[in-house]
């Protein structure tokens, strides 16, 4: 029935774009090429069988049997000596779709899905908008994907990349490129320019990070690693991977089967100057001197949340293909994300190339991980992930804190903190009018303040000279409007005018008057007058 519904679905998607005959958009020619690269869970995955690579079936997005494809596919163990975890299935390898430039991988995560669609869309939104600027795919606009399992130094990795760069490079005319990452990407890339910092100075003309994790992402790792992760929330999970098979792909033992050493790179830097420690708490249950019980509420900084994981996780296990295999935290990975993070903070910006960076605020984003109360305390470390967590939470996207993404360490040309969601602001519209305007396409609007989203149009201009009794007086009014996507003209309605004025000692001299009116449906009225009395 699973197989006939999968059929049906391909069916009704082919009729459907049989259908759609969409206008000839239009194309800039005088574009610079974009590359799009997207963060953790941000790429079509297919599974091919290595004895017929003719047979291949999308594991990463689905709808259908997902969570079985997921466990039966993707599932893994790390090899310490290449950094690469290999999938369990010797005869199963896994790619990432090259169709439309690499765009399909990063576009809509399951083309199939009809019913809430929205909800695996990744850089769709962007797509589509940068398609209505005058970008062309396959000239302008390209994608990479990738396996996003695997750490972000990988040597195949990194040689993938290096090789996407030259060929999008080549195929706009030898135009250099602007790289725009989101999430893990920012990390990704961060690691092929600090590793081969001539081959993307080479290619690369500007690189603009959004909602980078480049200090990690403390509350949500954390709680990834003793209870698994969701890619959405609500009623789709039905549909996906399950959390706890998410949970097993964290997975921890260089026997083992289910590792991810990428998200051991998303861990919270121990060595950053964080403004409040991300914690691990823990309330227990211990008994005293005198064997009564007593509540302790133990609180571990990063380093010492390793200890947790390790006695958490000791006895952890997956059953895979009627094994029981266990999986304890993996230290073995765990150093190679050490040696990852040496990597990133080496990184330096090409004098020759512009970096950018686009962080998410304005919600709360999880920092510190707290199980158990003082009712229900924590009596066995090993029963800890079947608790559910609370957070302390700060200013961030949800999943990365504010912090985190703007301690770039590199030599920035502006950072700017866009109130959103950190899946959801590749999708707003404040974020694409940043984008257009650094990446200089369509009409260029010199008026317009990415730091602040507002646009400065002069409404008025008027200078006029004339002579009395030996003075030249000379007059000027000038008048502004300076609109801004965010309306707060509600809390400025009933304020009267702000007058500000200016005038020098003497017959002679500079008197000035400045008039800013409240603001009104997203307008703001300045208005200039001045006039200057001087010697004939």
């Amino acid at each position: 029935m699973a197989v006939l519904l999968e059929d049906i679905l391909q069916s009704l998607e082919l009729w459907l774009k049989l259908m759609k005959k969409d206008p000839q958009p239009y194309v800039d020619p005088n574009l610079d090429p974009v590359l799009l690269v997207p963060g953790i869970a941000g790429s079509i995955l297919k599974a091919v069988d290595t004895d017929n690579c003719n047979k291949d079936e999308r594991v990463w997005v689905r709808i259908v049997r997902a969570d079985y494809k997921f466990r039966t596919k993707l599932w893994s163990r790390f090899d310490p000596s290449t950094g690469k975890t290999v999938t369990l299935d010797p005869k199963t390898s896994i790619l990432v779709p090259e169709d439309r430039y690499g765009l399909h991988a990063i576009d809509v995560l399951d083309p199939d899905l009809v019913i809430g669609r929205d909800c695996v869309y990744y850089f769709h939104d962007m797509i589509v908008e940068m398609i209505k600027w005058g970008f062309q795919e396959g000239k302008t606009l390209f994608g990479f994907g990738y396996d996003f399992r695997q750490s972000n130094r990988l040597p195949e990795t990194m040689e993938c990349f290096a090789k996407k760069l030259e060929s999008v490079y080549n195929a706009s005319g030898g135009k250099k490129i602007n790289i725009i990452s989101h999430s893990m990407g920012g990390l990704l890339v961060k690691c092929f320019m600090s590793l081969h910092s001539d081959i993307f100075e080479k290619y690369v003309k500007t690189w603009i990070a959004i909602a980078a994790p480049f200090r990690g992402a403390p509350g949500y790792i954390t709680s990834t690693f003793l209870n698994g992760m969701s890619f959405v929330e609500g009623w789709e999970q039905n549909f996906f991977i399950s959390k706890w098979s998410m949970h097993q792909l964290v997975g921890m033992h260089p026997k083992a089967l289910i590792e991810c050493p990428s998200i051991y790179e998303l861990m919270a830097c121990p060595h950053f100057n964080w403004q409040h420690i991300p914690l691990l708490e823990i309330w227990r249950e211990k008994k005293d001197s005198d064997h009564n019980p007593q509540l302790i509420l133990e609180s571990y900084p990063p380093e010492g949340s390793i200890k947790v994981f390790k006695d958490a996780l000791s006895s952890n296990s997956v059953n895979y293909d009627g094994m029981d295999i266990p999986l304890p935290f993996n230290l073995d990975i765990l150093k190679w994300a050490n040696e990852t993070q040496k990597i990133l903070s080496s990184a330096k910006v090409p004098s020759q190339v512009k970096f950018y960076n686009i962080y998410g605020t304005n919600l709360e984003t999880p920092h510190s991980v707290c199980y158990g109360s003082e009712e229900a305390p924590v009596t066995d470390i090993q029963e800890l992930r079947f608790f559910q967590p609370t957070y302390v939470c700060v200013d961030g996207d949800g999943t990365v804190p504010a912090e985190s993404a703007k301690a770039d360490g590199l030599n920035a040309e502006a950072r700017i903190g866009v109130p959103g969601e950190h899946r959801g602001i590749l999708s707003e519209h404040h974020v694409f009018r940043i984008l257009k305007h650094w990446l200089r396409a369509g009409d260029p609007d010199p008026y317009y303040n990415p730091v602040n989203d507002y646009v400065i149009l002069p409404a008025a201009f008027d200078v006029g000279t004339h002579k009395d009794k030996g003075l030249q007086i000379t007059s000027l009014k000038e008048e502004w409007e300076i609109i801004s996507a965010s309306g707060d003209a509600d809390d400025l309605a009933d304020k009267k005018a702000v007058v500000s004025c200016h005038a020098d000692a003497g017959q002679q001299g500079t008197y000035a008057t400045v008039i800013v009116h409240p603001k009104d449906e997203g307008k703001q009225h300045i208005q200039v007058n001045a006039v200057n009395v001087g010697v004939c």
